[in-house]
């Protein structure tokens, strides 16, 4: 804990502050202080400041489009990448972003569990070979999902209930539903494949919840200044998906395994920014994990040290 805080407090010294560009509409913000800047053509842009945090993203920011190159994966499937600086522990992040047509895939959910204890025993390692993203899903208590799970039609798991949840359900057509936690009784038919997780991070049309805004007590507070690696799934304007990983990106990615990243508040921004209108956390830190595998066979792996109850798994539609 010691030597975390001397390198961040290092690391910090090193960040870079440019000037903004002209942000969506923002109110008086209660953040921690904060900024974010993505590298492009060897120089780092701000784009997000927390005292200039924006309540709701209306679209996305050419900042980030323009850093990002995307790579196809399998039909309805592309990826890219791109690296940002932070504050602190979050100096240098490297961002993967997935982007998927739930109409030209197959998606669905798996889990794992061992032991008489019944463990969680889930991760990308355990994907099946015709999966082209794998991913892990929702969040957990003790071995168990956390929330409402469907799989295969059947629901594994009630529903939870929490004021910043947010469930995604998905048809077999491919058609997909963001549903409020205190929505979800009347929700379970023609559901697919479902998942709840929190906290939601964009609600409605690129909506910050409040209480990603500024301090809050009560059943809704947030730590709004913990870093942590981060994942979140989101939905772009036009239906298709994002999957978002942060990777600590010092030493040309070998220390991409220590759980350093953004705040909350800042995921929802970079998920603002790549144009969701909707978007929830996933369990990040050392459970986040991503396996992308190409038609041909060929991987990108980024593993997670602990195992999980719950994946996600994206496959070609038959």
């Amino acid at each position: 804990m010691i030597g975390r805080r001397v390198a961040g407090a290092a690391i910090a010294v090193l960040c870079t502050a440019l000037a903004a560009p002209a942000t969506p509409p923002h109110a008086a913000s209660g953040l921690p202080a904060g900024s974010l800047a993505v590298e492009h053509d060897g120089a780092f842009e701000t784009w997000w400041r927390s005292e200039r945090a924006p309540v709701r993203w209306a679209g996305p920011l050419p900042a980030l489009a323009g850093a990002m190159t995307w790579h196809p994966v399998a039909r309805g499937i592309e990826w890219g990448s791109m690296r940002m600086a932070g504050q602190g522990e979050a100096w240098r992040i490297r961002v993967v972003v997935v982007r998927i047509d739930p109409r030209l895939v197959r998606i669905r959910l798996d889990t794992a569990f061992t032991g008489p204890a019944m463990a969680a025993d889930w991760s990308i390692a355990r994907a099946p070979n015709d999966a082209r993203v794998a991913f892990n899903a929702g969040q957990f208590s003790r071995s168990l999902p956390w929330g409402w799970v469907v799989m295969h039609g059947r629901q594994f798991l009630s529903p939870g209930h929490g004021p910043l949840s947010t469930a995604v359900a998905i048809d077999t057509a491919g058609r997909v539903r963001w549903i409020p936690g205190d929505s979800l009784a009347a929700a379970a038919a023609d559901v697919d494949a479902a998942l709840q997780s929190y906290p939601t991070l964009l609600a409605g049309d690129g909506e910050v919840p409040a209480p990603l805004r500024g301090p809050r007590s009560g059943p809704a507070a947030i730590d709004l200044g913990h870093r942590d690696a981060r994942l979140a799934l989101g939905e772009l304007r036009d239906g298709r998906l994002i999957v978002a990983l942060t990777r600590f990106d010092a030493l040309d990615g070998a220390m991409d395994f220590v759980p350093f990243g953004l705040t909350t508040p800042e995921m929802a921004a970079l998920m603002g920014a790549l144009g969701c209108r909707q978007a929830v956390a996933l369990d990040g830190g050392i459970s986040s994990q991503l396996l992308l595998r190409d038609d041909g066979g060929r991987t990108h792996e980024w593993r997670g040290v602990r195992k999980v109850p719950l994946g996600l798994i994206v496959a070609p539609r038959s």
